[in-house]
């Protein structure tokens, strides 16, 4: 029989595995659906994205309101933070994701469909994340961590509803019912998504596997004796973690994100394979393999500021309702948007396999 520990490996490699094919399938991607929202007007897969969101917040908090997990033991709702790091954060880890066409959780995914730009990207990203987690930029990370971090009253977007005199019992509720809510409408506001069953499909799965995050740390890994951190879908750290594993394999213990990183990767093999989709890709220049690798550079960096990426901020960390998610997903935004519409706009490097298998098209 399974421990509680190896129970929490499994179900992150099927988490995995399911996020991989379904992201493969969908073209799910926050940087994706933004550069199809503002230079190409369709914006299906920014209310896929919506979807997902709206999904992940009822469900995440529905477990929490029911004592299920504790979202409060995550590191998006800890006592202090600091506002500055997560928001510029964010802005590198935004912008960094333009230049190199696509999300850490993207790579992984197009890594999978056979395209060795990923590869780098993968690479360069946790390299970089780890010496800013643990490493050379460290040091840096934690003075200006130490220097501008808060201890703020209210963490939380319930908080703040409790702060304003709403009865706290029914704050969490109210919070998540408002803006699963808004965004659930503002995803069908638009016909062509209406029709768009494949999308549809892909953000229901999407929040729910952030919500199986939750529940299988939270929950199944609730070990009085060894309890696991709880935590759902990122690929910030995790990522950093897997190449450290992979290098120190026999002094290092498999974990949840790891676990779902691995899967990703398979899932989107698989699903590759079998729908025909497998294709050698590369790069197409010099240039081309600097940007990406800067971007990847600048990912790792961010994300590692900001404790998430566009995943792991932007769909697990708003599930919780965290004010510091909501700064760290601001930045993102205003990341991408510099890169993808301001006076820092990147002109797009797509090759034709790129378009040939846009989900959309």
């Amino acid at each position: 029989m399974l421990s509680g520990a190896n129970i929490v490996v499994f179900a992150g490699l099927l988490i995995g595995l399911a996020y991989g094919a379904v992201a493969l399938l969908s073209g799910f991607c926050l940087m994706s659906s933004l550069r199809g929202w503002w230079a190409k007007g369709d914006s299906r897969l920014v209310r896929t994205y919506a979807l997902a969101l709206g999904v992940a917040i009822a469900a995440s908090q529905l477990l929490a309101a029911r004592g299920v997990v504790d979202l409060g033991k995550s590191i998006y709702l800890q006592p202090s933070f600091s506002a500055p790091l997560m928001f510029a954060g964010g802005l590198l880890f935004g912008y960094g994701m333009v230049l190199s066409n696509g999300c850490g959780s993207r790579a992984l995914v197009l890594l999978g469909r056979g395209n060795l730009r990923s590869f780098v990207v993968v690479i360069v990203l946790g390299i970089v994340a780890e010496m800013t987690l643990k490493g050379l930029i460290a040091p840096g990370r934690i003075a200006l961590l130490q220097l501008s971090q808060t201890a703020p009253k209210i963490t939380s977007v319930p908080g703040l509803l409790s702060a304003l005199g709403v009865n706290d019992t029914y704050t969490r509720m109210l919070a998540a019912s408002l803006i699963s809510g808004a965004l659930i409408i503002f995803a069908f506001a638009h016909a062509p998504f209406q029709r768009s069953w494949g999308q549809i499909a892909a953000g229901v799965a999407v929040g729910l596997l952030v919500t199986a995050g939750w529940f299988v740390t939270g929950y199944l890994g609730a070990d009085d004796f060894n309890p696991t951190p709880v935590a759902s879908l990122t690929f910030i750290a995790p990522i950093a973690d897997m190449l450290q594993y992979a290098m120190l394999s026999t002094g290092l213990t498999l974990n949840f994100g790891i676990a779902v990183v691995a899967g990703v990767f398979a899932g989107s093999l698989v699903t590759a394979l079998v729908t025909r989709r497998f294709h050698w890709e590369g790069y197409t220049s010099p240039r081309h393999m600097l940007r990406s690798a800067g971007g990847a550079a600048l990912m790792g960096a961010g994300g590692a500021t900001a404790y998430g990426c566009s995943v792991g901020q932007g769909l697990t960390g708003l599930s919780t309702l965290a004010l510091a998610s909501f700064v760290a997903v601001a930045g993102i935004l205003l990341g991408a948007a510099a890169g993808l519409r301001g006076v820092l706009r990147v002109e797009p490097l797509v090759s034709a396999q790129d378009v040939r298998s846009d989900p959309l098209t």
